[in-house]
């Protein structure tokens, strides 16, 4: 079965989602993806607006020191959020999600997330999928924090982090002015910069 992996973090960024299905480090992290079991690149991909409000938390990760992207459990009508969604195999998003929570192997019933419209597989911070619809009769299914967004410290990502993101808002067509007013929207980051100092946390080399 086809599915399509909705993504809104790193691997908007292509060359990044790859990774997890070929394998490799991405640019940026320190962490190298072991791969999916089958390393078909996806059969499409596209751009898809999401009504759930993106945020950062956590204190550390792969990228370095700061938060992480996450969406909300719950919609909101004039919020939108950037998505990336790939076309894959079931077992492909399987291996994915694993590789996101630092799993081996992980065994999903898309079925009974589909007529939940979400499952807590784990207590990790990737470990609530959720279900959002069907795009060509394929369904599309994201992954994100299963804590509230509420109960989570909003924390500011790594500039490492945000260049790979930044990245892939590029491949999707939108320029660095643009990529500088959605970052402003966005929980973890929203009132910590000015536009300039922004462009510089993200664009300048040290970044």
């Amino acid at each position: 079965m086809y599915v399509w992996y909705v993504s809104y973090g790193s691997n908007l960024c292509k060359d990044r989602f790859m990774c997890y299905i070929q394998g490799g480090k991405p640019e940026g992290s320190v962490k190298i993806e072991k791969g999916c079991r089958d390393q078909t690149p996806p059969e499409a991909d596209e751009k898809v607006d999401l009504m759930y409000p993106l945020y950062f938390a956590k204190e550390r990760s792969k990228w370095g020191e700061g938060g992480v992207a996450f969406i909300s459990h719950d919609k909101l009508s004039a919020w939108k959020t950037i998505g990336r969604m790939y076309l894959i195999t079931d077992e492909q998003f399987e291996d994915v999600v694993a590789q996101e929570n630092n799993q081996d192997k992980l065994s999903i019933d898309l079925h009974k997330v589909i007529e939940n419209g979400y499952q807590d597989i784990n207590k990790s911070w990737y470990g609530r999928i959720l279900f959002l619809g069907y795009k060509d009769k394929a369904p599309m299914f994201t992954f994100t924090n299963p804590n509230p967004m509420n109960d989570e410290k909003l924390t500011l990502p790594p500039a490492s982090y945000l260049k790979i993101i930044s990245r892939g808002l590029m491949e999707l067509g939108l320029h660095t002015e643009e990529i500088i007013r959605y970052f402003n929207t966005c929980m973890g980051i929203n009132g910590k910069f000015t536009t300039d100092k922004l462009h510089q946390y993200i664009f300048s080399e040290r970044g």
